[in-house]
């Protein structure tokens, strides 16, 4: 499995200098890792996987995504901007409600460590104020991370969740509902973190495909849980 393979994937690269750049990309996510401060998937046997939506709410596509979810009894991970979350509150308690959970992704989309306090800040009062509850994880816009922001989030008491190396169909690019769908179950493990997107653009491929990777993973008996109900796995 993919995730399992990281750690000869790093001792591959030490034996190949032409691999500079990835090596030191393979070195920060160990340290990451090895930290705790950032995640891309759990570490279990467990048929367990977390799929995730950034950059909504929406009012179009998140209320059938919500009901994709319900028809099959499955949990999801909302990273929500919150400028979205402050047109469409009824969305957020709705998620809330239905015992999904909502993660901070800035409030304008903005992952520049120089508004990135202010952005966390301000989407975590709206997400407290609907729900009464505060968000734990952060998910960077673009999944841009580095020391600065890493730190920015850790101060607020925030873990960086990004997603497994091969959970990213590009929904947002519009690949066509296949190849959402077989991206994601083509590459299925236990502990994926899945990353799709239920705002930002034309989402209804994603609406589409989201039936289809569900009856898949009812079918070869993947749970979904929460990025919290995953990490709390794993620690």
């Amino acid at each position: 499995m993919f995730k399992y393979a990281m750690l000869l994937i790093y001792l591959l690269l030490s034996f190949f200098p032409t691999t500079e750049n990835l090596h030191a990309y393979t070195e920060e996510r160990i340290k990451y890792e090895k930290s705790g401060d950032v995640i891309w998937e759990g570490y279990t046997d467990e048929k367990v996987v977390a799929l995730t939506f950034d950059d909504g709410p929406n009012p179009k596509y998140t209320p059938l995504i919500l009901d994709i979810l319900d028809r099959f009894n499955a949990k999801a991970t909302f990273f929500v901007t919150g400028s979205n979350a402050k047109k469409y509150p009824y969305l957020i308690y709705r998620q809330h409600l239905e015992n999904h959970e909502i993660g901070n992704h800035t409030f304008n989309h903005d992952y520049r460590t120089k508004n990135l306090k202010e952005e966390l800040k301000k989407t975590a009062t709206i997400i407290y104020e609907t729900t009464g509850t505060s968000p734990t994880n952060f998910r960077p816009p673009e999944g841009v991370y580095n020391d600065e922001i890493v730190a920015i989030a850790s101060e607020q008491g925030y873990t960086v969740v990004l997603w497994s190396w091969d959970q990213d169909p590009k929904d947002w690019d519009r690949p066509g509902v296949d190849e959402i769908v077989n991206h994601v179950t083509s590459n299925i493990s236990p502990g994926d973190i899945i990353l799709l997107h239920d705002s930002g653009g034309n989402r209804s491929q994603t609406v589409e495909a989201l039936p289809k990777i569900l009856e898949f993973l009812d079918e070869n008996e993947y749970k979904t849980i929460t990025v919290s109900e995953m990490i709390q796995r794993t620690s």
